[in-house]
């Protein structure tokens, strides 16, 4: 794992000053802190820190290799450069080195980035068609003095870019690409509007001058100009498997996806909840692990006397760690507990961490400070963790979904749910905003134009009952516009610890098998995700098979909530504070002069912690905003 970063200039224009190439990699430090290179001709510069996890001494990058233009020169072949930098880990690396060597490639390294470098001198752009797994990359191509950029199917790991007048400049984060002086960091309306969004379209980016590239996409820059092609996209089929065949094809599948994802030359782990979804993974983790002898190591976050005074809420029934402590025991586990206290918590270099990470506010408040610190607990002991992300978008484990009136609104389901609770009704960290401030925002609008979008690139099968066919809508919202954040959120705070976060679920093939699989047959028994709980029926003990879905942990110590309403007043009463231009003035007043009452509650208390993210954020923003 490792962050890429780079920038191609117009033929006759100026490269950029010595010394710029290592500012940028300075920003993707914590992605690589194993070693950083850098490769660089007359139009483009390639810059790359990593991690190493496959091939420790054989993978260095950038790397570079050679091809033909099948012209002679002077009796000899003239021989063009292509150079490659690249993160993430592709899966099926071993079969693509068997293919290609019979198609005479020779290799120097174990490593899967030169099977990439080797499927782009055969395959071209299309080689991304070919790779599974996580990845981003990119490849200069001197033969055609094009830049290639790529990204894996679910954009499991990020890039971004900016056209410049120079040229194009990309990177694995925000912060790198806004490191190069030609790319301006603003923020308008637009982009506001994205921050708050929880349902971004493929590519949106908060910064008016960067774009993501989109998951499943391929961009190309040369001297035709830029282009984006779309290399694989979800594919609806009749699914003609009876339930036993569906239940013995998931669970096939998905050992393939862990089996696969346990090849590593560093040590790994697994994220373990005590839920269904990262109790399977560990569970089949520990299965494959057993043959070399070594227990599968397992790491669970709480909170100091959570469990003993554990209050349940909207969508929490029971603390993680008593179950957590099942599965561990019940797979022989090398098990973990990551006990976190309100002062862990509360900590200013934990939550400027968690915004530098991220790069924007984010709602989630200590959701986020927690992952990232159960994040650099496990990489004290691990290098790779496995995590069981993305079940419950395939399989239909959120609430919302098993909530008719908000699964056939004609909204994402998962907003329709904020606009339905108390504690979400005004948007999901949106409660203290000024009423002016939110018209102009128009959220609604926003909404309902990224939902016509997203319903307009739903592949359709004739014939469907509308039961099954409005269960395909939203597991394909559910993939495109809400598990990317999800994916970014795991990315974003483990690769700050230098952790590389993998996910089986997010196996395409899985995805695709899931995907056509009826919602009857889904919920066969009634309940959320019935088939995967079935398809992992003898890996569990049965109190964890039966629990319900519980979304990540949250404090319910009171004197967290009074911790953040004392940092709350004091930004009130800073008149320079930069957020006080978009807050309700007396509803925040309110909430400080009530105290804990008024926001002991989680949802609440994030519409004040992203305020103070927020706030934060803009001071460094600067002159950056321009409303």
């Amino acid at each position: 794992m490792c962050g890429i970063a780079g920038w191609t200039v117009a033929d006759g224009r100026p490269g950029r000053a010595p010394g710029l190439a290592e500012t940028l990699a300075g920003t993707m430090a914590c992605r690589g802190p194993d070693d950083q290179g850098v490769w660089a001709d007359a139009h483009t510069t390639l810059v790359q820190t990593r991690l190493a996890i496959i091939d420790l001494t054989g993978g260095r990058q950038p790397m570079t290799g050679e091809h033909g233009d099948g012209t002679e020169s002077g009796g000899a072949r003239e021989r063009h450069t292509v150079a490659l930098a690249y993160s993430g880990e592709v899966y099926n690396f071993r079969e693509l080195r068997t293919e290609l060597a019979g198609r005479g490639h020779r290799f120097r390294t174990r490593s899967d980035t030169e099977v990439v470098l080797h499927s782009y001198l055969e395959w071209g752009e299309r080689c991304a068609e070919r790779l599974h797994g996580m990845f981003a990359f990119a490849v200069w191509d001197a033969r055609s003095r094009t830049l290639l950029l790529a990204r894996d199917r679910f954009g499991i790991k990020p890039l971004c870019y900016a056209r410049t007048a120079g040229g194009l400049v990309f990177g694995s984060e925000p912060k790198t690409v806004l490191a190069h002086p030609d790319v301006r960091g603003t923020v308008d309306l637009d982009g506001l509007r994205v921050l708050f969004s929880m349902a971004r379209a493929p590519g949106e980016n908060v910064y008016r001058d960067l774009a993501d590239l989109p998951p499943a996409h391929t961009l190309t820059y040369g001297p035709d100009g830029l282009s984006l092609r779309r290399y694989w996209s979800l594919e609806a089929r009749p699914h003609e498997d009876d339930l036993d065949t569906t239940v013995g094809r998931v669970r096939e599948l998905l050992e393939d996806s862990v089996a696969r994802e346990l090849v590593s030359d560093v040590p790994l782990s697994v994220m373990l909840s005590g839920g269904l979804d990262s109790s399977a993974v560990a569970a089949l983790a520990a299965r494959v692990l057993a043959g070399s002898g070594s227990p599968v190591r397992t790491t669970t976050v709480t909170y100091g006397g959570y469990s003993d005074n554990f209050q349940p809420d909207l969508v929490r029934s029971a603390p993680d760690a008593p179950y957590a402590r099942a599965v561990a025991e019940h797979i022989g586990a090398d098990h973990r507990e990551i006990e976190l206290t309100t002062a862990d918590l509360i900590a200013p270099e934990a939550r400027r961490a968690v915004l530098r990470a991220q790069d924007v506010p984010a709602p989630f408040g200590d959701m986020d400070t927690s992952t990232f610190q159960a994040f650099a607990a496990a990489r004290r002991r691990s290098t790779v963790a496995l995590t069981g992300e993305s079940a419950d978008e395939i399989f239909g484990g959120y609430n919302w979904v098993h909530i008719p009136s908000l699964a056939d609104e004609e909204q994402f389901p998962w907003v329709a749910f904020e606009q339905w609770h108390p504690g979400t009704r005004q948007g999901l960290g949106q409660g203290l905003l000024s009423p002016a401030f939110k018209a102009r925002l128009d959220m609604h609008g926003y909404y309902a134009e990224r939902y016509a979008q997203a319903m307009a690139e739903i592949p359709r099968l004739p014939g469907e009952s509308d039961e099954s066919r409005r269960a395909r809508e939203v597991c394909h919202l559910h993939l495109t516009h809400w598990l990317p954040r999800l994916l970014d959120r795991n990315d974003r705070l483990s690769m700050i610890s230098g952790l590389e976060v993998r996910v089986p679920f997010c196996d395409h093939r899985l995805v695709q098998y899931a995907y056509n699989i009826p919602w009857e047959m889904k919920t066969f028994d009634g309940r959320e995700k019935s088939l995967l709980r079935a398809a992992a029926r003898d890996l569990l003990p049965e109190r964890v098979l039966e629990r319900p879905k519980a979304p990540f942990p949250v404090s319910q110590d009171a004197t967290y909530t009074k911790a953040l309403h004392q940092e709350f007043a004091e930004v009130l009463a800073d008149r320079e504070a930069p957020v006080r231009a978009l807050l309700d003035l007396e509803a925040s007043h309110r909430v400080v002069r009530e105290g804990e009452a008024a926001g002991q509650d989680w949802l609440h208390r994030m519409n004040v912690e992203m305020v103070l993210q927020i706030n934060t954020w803009l001071r460094g923003l600067g002159d950056g905003l321009d409303l």
